[in-house]
């Protein structure tokens, strides 16, 4: 009970925004409508079951006038129950979809919100395969609610309908066992109670380790599609690595995880199965039994027996909800664990953000990026990098060395502002532009142009623009190429790719350019021009580069070394390079 209670809590907090969110109008109203229709059907069930004492009745009685006008009451009936239930699933897809937009809007905003992606991946990223979440989840998350909630609303609505009719019927025609007759007020009101709550405890002890069985194969099929994405992203090192009879073994180990816990949902749903058929089956002659006796003792007619017989199967049915869908409440269990567990990450995330103690990234003068008090560590709380008193002055190029692992690409992480492990400050000057270019620049799938023009929006500058860049940094073939659309990570070789980040930074010209070895897969004559074509084109940017080639030296006005002290790193200025 404790759980339910937990996991319905959980659906509430989910749901409940986005019928207050903006979209909410059409959310409600749409709602309402499915419900309503719901309710309209359940009316219809009530008079089929009363056409069945009717119709049957008629037959009995060989009433050929009364059969012929029941006949066309129920095609009327049945017309009006068709056309609502095309409706109830049009206007059910309708909100589906609005839900859904709204949700994975929601969850999209949080996830890339001030770098929340990056520190759920800091943190261990315990809500792993954020993709999923925001796409498989979030679609059965929408469907199950509402197909859950609507059946309960149904069996709810349908229980306090049939079961008066039933009750009725029950004193209509009373129990008789071995010829004696028994007065038991609602007696088949009472069977139909019994039968589906010993059908239910049995269904559920059954079936309770689907939940668990569910969540695990979500997460195993996620992570053998993430590494399938990651093999081919990589292909070109996997391929001159001959590695892929390794990558082949490594995924077959993790499709190994997805076949053995889908045998074991195999044998526990075989097990279910074998169940709830066998219950939904003998459901059926269930109440002809319990009414027979009264029937052939001529207390009720045909029709009279066929009504209770469908009133007992609504009532039945009503009391039997969570047999009839226990598969897709132990799935909605394991999605809706699933997304607190995203939300969770993401919330956690934030507030790595947020804490007291962290690395404080502020506004504040005109002259220099100033470091104060900084202190680096690594997410276990291993000390980095500590540096006090320390400016990266403008308009002056620093070129940032120190042995791997001292952390020079961490601190440029600080700068930007994404890492939030360690604590000090860094005073940022107020309105000043930041880029930072990575060994491996980031370019999205599509249009050359784009991938250029990234992150502003395509079209922020001229073809003429971006050509006339692109012959700059010594890729001219692609200046014809800016309408194709392609995978620019895959296609292009390391060195082009460094060299067509160069021109994403020209066509931006930040005030703050920091290079992490944005030049290091190019030959050293090749990156003297490029960083000779910084310097011309961009005579007012303060660059910041970390290299390892003493070539770079001339390119810089000052050197700064990352040497050891205590049990971190920190920074000290080394003599001036010489003036190129």
């Amino acid at each position: 009970m404790k759980n339910l209670r937990s996991t319905l809590a959980t659906v509430w907090r989910i749901s409940a925004p986005y019928f207050r969110s903006e979209d909410k109008w059409a959310g409600r109203g749409l709602l309402a409508a499915v419900i309503a229709i719901e309710l309209a059907i359940v009316a219809i069930n009530v008079l089929i079951t009363q056409w069945n004492a009717r119709f049957y009745n008629a037959l009995q009685d060989r009433n050929w006038d009364s059969f012929v006008s029941e006949i066309i009451y129920f095609c009327v009936v049945v017309t009006i129950f068709v056309v609502l239930a095309v409706y109830q699933l049009y206007l059910n897809q309708w909100l589906q979809i609005r839900w859904r937009h709204w949700m994975t809007a929601q969850y999209l905003g949080d996830w890339l919100r001030q770098a929340n992606h990056y520190r759920m991946q800091l943190q261990g990223d315990a809500a792993d395969n954020p993709d999923q979440r925001m796409t498989d989840d979030v679609k059965l998350f929408v469907d199950r609610t509402l197909n859950i909630g609507l059946g309960l609303l149904n069996s709810i609505v349908t229980l306090v309908s049939f079961v008066a009719i039933l009750w009725a019927l029950s004193n209509a025609a009373p129990l008789h066992l071995f010829g004696q007759e028994y007065a038991i007020p609602g007696y088949l009101v009472w069977g139909a109670l019994i039968y589906s709550v010993l059908g239910t405890i049995l269904t559920h002890l059954i079936g309770w380790p689907l939940v668990g069985l569910d969540f695990r194969q979500q997460q195993y099929e996620a992570d053998f599609r993430f590494n399938l994405v990651r093999v081919r992203e990589n292909s070109e090192q996997i391929a001159l690595l001959r590695g892929e009879q390794a990558e082949r073994e490594r995924l077959l180990v993790r499709f190994g995880r997805v076949v053995e816990n889908w045998l074991a949902i195999m044998s526990r749903t075989k097990k279910i199965t074998a169940f709830t058929a066998s219950y939904n089956q003998a459901s059926v002659v269930f109440p002809y039994v319990l009414v027979a006796p009264a029937y052939f003792a001529e207390k009720i007619q045909l029709g009279g027996m066929m009504q209770t017989a469908s009133a007992f199967s609504n009532v039945q049915g009503a009391l039997s909800f969570f047999i009839s869908i226990y598969r897709q409440l132990a799935e909605w269990q394991a999605v809706v664990n699933r997304l607190d567990g995203f939300e969770a990450g993401i919330v956690a995330a934030g507030e790595l953000a947020t804490r007291s103690e962290r690395i404080h990234v502020v506004k504040a003068g005109e002259g220099a990026i100033d470091l104060k008090g900084l202190a680096l560590r690594l997410p276990n709380g291993t000390p980095l990098l500590n540096t006090d008193g320390f400016s990266l002055r403008r308009g002056e190029r620093t070129l940032v060395t120190g042995p791997s692992g001292s952390g020079k690409s961490t601190l440029f992480r600080a700068i930007a502002g994404i890492w939030p492990f360690g604590s000090g400050s860094i005073a940022v000057p107020a309105g000043a532009t930041l880029m930072m270019l990575p060994q491996r620049p980031y370019f999205p799938t599509g249009t050359l142009r784009a991938a250029v023009e990234y992150p502003a929006k395509e079209g922020a500058f001229t073809p003429a623009q971006i050509s006339q860049t692109l012959e700059l940094v010594g890729l001219p073939k692609l200046a014809s190429q800016l309408d194709e659309h392609g995978h620019w990570n895959r296609t292009l070789s390391l060195g082009e790719q460094q060299r067509l980040g160069l021109a994403r930074a020209l066509l931006h010209v930040p005030q703050y350019l920091f290079l992490d070895e944005a030049t290091a897969s190019l030959d050293e004559p090749s990156e003297a021009a490029l960083y000779r074509l910084l310097e011309a084109k961009l005579p007012a940017t303060t660059i910041v580069s970390i290299g390892h080639r003493s070539t770079l030296d001339v390119f810089h006005d000052r050197n700064v070394v990352l040497a050891r002290a205590g049990d971190g790193f920190a920074l000290q200025d080394s003599k001036s390079a010489a003036a190129s």
